[in-house]
């Protein structure tokens, strides 16, 4: 093997269309006027026209789609783009994540170690399956695991969202069969030598290294989900300089639109992206009179897509229901079109009931009693316009009792099934607007990314110009909004959106679709606000209206096409400034992963206990002994169980001041043989009142005061427990199986 040393540390607006073109092709603008002649005024119609026997397979597939040569054209103009957006973005994300942890020259080991806290649990049943005597065998052993939360079996497909490793898994074992097949080689493998005395390592580095299999995947996803906003925004706007806007916005803003690069195996990594091709979907409906079957189909599937890698997907979806809801009362949506809407979600959420093997968090979800919430007004509503005149009354009634009916169906169905898991979520939102605490919901709250959303980011939304631009937008489209609403509250049922069977446009100016999505942004400004992680919904969708400035839509009043696109690109002049910057200092992190501490613990656990010996500790450190040491564990980062979070007290309990005598008895109790003590778990705090000691205050208040146990056993864990291994950072303590082993 080889010896390396490790580094240190376009001309023309589209036409537009007539109402069946628009609703035909998703890349041309929402507004109306005069079409141009097809073939008439470019070189390439009469190409496409003249010279099809040159082009036999173009001209098969322009007249599937049924465009015309010059839409034909443009089509294709715009995927083109589109690809080179999400190839920009793939390599990007690629370059950072390689730059930041040196990830093709790390072992083995290290490259496991790098996948920290929950990236490590779910990475490894992606190793249990690629490891496995078959594929089928290793599905089993995740669906029957019995080393995650020793001694109970579970079944982790069900629990954690793993249909991405699964899927994964699955790919690289054909993959690597194919290549096994042809003798064709699918890795680089050479010797590392990392200096300080350290033994050399093996570093791998191709698609046949599991490691770099499944992070290549994930980033490719994500540049998949570029071209996706390229489209989104293109069609939002009705110009694809709408849709450069939303890919140059989130690549000038890309700290504070995505963590994929620095997190991979994370739910979001595999969820996020089906959510804007779902919001893409429903852009379209909302457009279009009559949406097709399949256009339905495709946002139940993209729907469920999106809701099987990610426990949290369903709160999303929650806001995205609100804001229809919302759209429809004021008008903007027809009953017949959001029934429909309201079916596909259903369905989706039924389905993905199945998949997940009964999770009853699904079902008792507060997305799922909004939509049946939602579907009863709407079957009820001649009974709330005999009950109340129509206007500003019957809208708040109907939001007040779809509020009031939400709330009820949830607990409701939350008594019937016995569910609890999500208990903790209402906990955190009655924290954030009360005094209340307890040890959940600090474990949350004292974690930065759980907190109110920080000063500085929309002070650097403010510095790149996407929160001027969006205020921008939104009060235009606001601005029309509320003309609409007092027309209608002055005329009355004369003023309203026409049935969608009429052939004329409705008098109401803001379209359905820009309603939407400024409610959505408002809904993910609330989430982001309330906590600082959901940004990742709110900065995105940001991008994507601040496309809207090239709408003619919105500012065709600025006047001709060229004046409107010389405003945007004087605007993206602007941003670039900061964008820029803010890209370089991107570029700019460079670094290596290095854990030793760790690397000593795990070897001297799979060198010095026996397989099945168990392992309890802080959460991010049992990820790591169960991923590459292969010991079971009695607790790890996945809080969103409640049972799990009821295990995790008991051994967290090392860190109150309770005595040593109970938190060993705990231990005996869930069979601990080993328990891996952090002193920085013992004083390190995000801010006051946040370290684990004091969080046990408020659970515990009866022995704040005392000494912390973690304190003690650091210091001399005799008699209760005996130190088998140390180093400046891990102390591992051997827990007695018998009382009389302490003699």
């Amino acid at each position: 093997m080889a010896v390396k040393t490790r580094k240190q540390n376009v001309k023309d607006q589209p036409p537009q269309p007539n109402v069946d073109d628009r609703d035909r092709s998703p890349f041309v603008s929402p507004g109306t006027g005069k079409s141009r002649r097809a073939g008439k005024g470019t070189p390439f119609n009469s190409l496409l026209q003249n010279r099809n026997g040159l082009f036999p397979g173009f001209s098969f597939i322009r007249s599937k789609l049924g465009l015309t040569p010059s839409a034909f054209v443009k089509l294709g103009i715009t995927l083109v783009l589109a690809a080179l957006a999400g190839y920009l973005h793939w390599y990007h994300l690629s370059r950072l994540f390689e730059n930041d942890r040196h990830f093709s020259h790390l072992s083995g080991l290290e490259k496991e170690m790098a996948f920290r806290t929950e990236m490590g649990l779910y990475y490894s049943y992606f190793k249990t399956i690629i490891e496995a005597p078959t594929f089928l065998n290793g599905l089993y052993l995740v669906m029957n695991d019995r080393l995650t939360e020793y001694p109970l079996v579970i079944n982790t497909l069900k629990r954690f969202n793993l249909y991405p490793e699964v899927v994964l898994a699955s790919w690289y074992r054909i993959y690597t069969d194919i290549m096994e097949f042809f003798g064709l080689p699918t890795k680089m493998c050479w010797s590392i030598n990392r200096g300080e005395g350290m033994a050399p390592v093996d570093g791998c580095e191709g698609m046949g290294d599991p490691a770099y299999f499944y992070v290549t995947f994930v980033f490719l996803l994500n540049g998949l989900m570029m071209s996706l906003f390229f489209i989104y925004g293109t069609y939002l706007s009705g110009s694809r300089l709408g849709g450069m806007v939303t890919v140059l916005c989130f690549f000038f803003n890309h700290g504070e639109s995505t963590r994929v690069m620095w997190t991979p195996p994370l739910r979001e990594s595999f969820s996020y992206p089906f959510l804007v091709l779902q919001m893409l979907l429903l852009t379209h409906i909302l457009r279009t009179r009559n949406p097709s079957r399949k256009t339905m189909w495709a946002l139940g599937i993209s729907n469920l897509c999106f809701m099987l890698p990610w426990q949290f997907a369903q709160f999303v979806l929650l806001t995205q229901v609100a804001s229809l809801f919302a759209s429809y009362i004021l008008g903007y949506i027809s009953p017949t079109k959001i029934q429909s809407l309201l079916v596909t979600h259903m369905i989706t959420l039924a389905v993905c009931f199945v998949l997940m093997f009964g999770n009853s968090m699904l079902l008792t979800s507060f997305y799922a009693s909004s939509l049946v919430s939602i579907w009863g007004i709407i079957a009820l509503r001649d009974k709330f316009a005999e009950a109340f005149k129509p206007g500003l009354i019957t809208w708040v009634m109907q939001g007040l009792v779809w509020v009031v009916s939400t709330v009820i169906l949830k607990f409701m169905l939350s008594a019937i099934f016995g569910a609890s898991d999500d208990a903790h979520i209402s906990s955190l939102i009655k924290s954030k607007f009360t005094s209340y605490k307890d040890f959940d919901t600090m474990m949350y709250t004292c974690a930065a990314e759980f907190d109110f959303m920080e000063i500085e980011t929309p002070l650097r939304y403010i510095k790149t110009l996407l929160l001027p631009i969006n205020m921008l937008v939104v009060a235009v489209i606001a601005g029309r909004t509320i003309q609409d609403v007092v027309r209608f509250l002055r005329e009355g049922e004369k003023y309203s959106v026409k049935p969608e069977d009429d052939d004329e446009e409705p008098e109401m100016l803001a379209k359905g679709e820009l309603v939407y999505h400024s409610l959505q942004l408002i809904a993910f400004a609330v989430l982001a606000m309330l906590i600082m992680r959901l940004k990742l919904f709110l900065t995105p969708h940001m991008c994507i209206m601040a496309s809207l400035i090239c709408s003619k839509q919105l500012f065709g009043w600025i006047g001709e096409k060229f004046k409107l696109h010389m405003m945007v690109f004087g605007i993206l002049s602007i941003m670039a400034i900061q964008g820029a910057a803010n890209l370089q200092a991107q570029w700019g992190i460079i670094g290596e992963f290095s854990n030793l501490p760790q690397e000593q613990l795990l070897d001297w656990i799979k060198d010095n206990t026996q397989p099945n010996a168990v392992f309890a500790g802080a959460m991010p450190t049992m990820a790591s002994v169960k991923l590459s040491a292969g010991r079971p564990i009695v607790n790890h980062p996945h809080y969103e169980d409640a049972g799990l979070r009821e295990r995790t007290k008991l051994v967290y309990a090392m860190y109150s001041r309770k005595s040593a005598e109970l938190v060993k008895r705990n231990l005996m109790q869930m069979e601990v043989d080993y328990f891996v003590l952090e002193d920085s778990w013992c004083t390190r705090r995000s801010r006051p009142g946040c370290s684990m000691p004091e969080i046990w205050d408020v659970e515990d208040p009866q022995n704040t005061g005392k000494v912390p146990l973690c304190t003690l056993m650091s210091r001399d864990s005799r008699p209760h427990f005996a130190t088998v291994f140390h180093n400046n950072v891990y102390k591992v303590l051997k827990v007695p199986k018998a009382a009389k082993e302490l003699r």
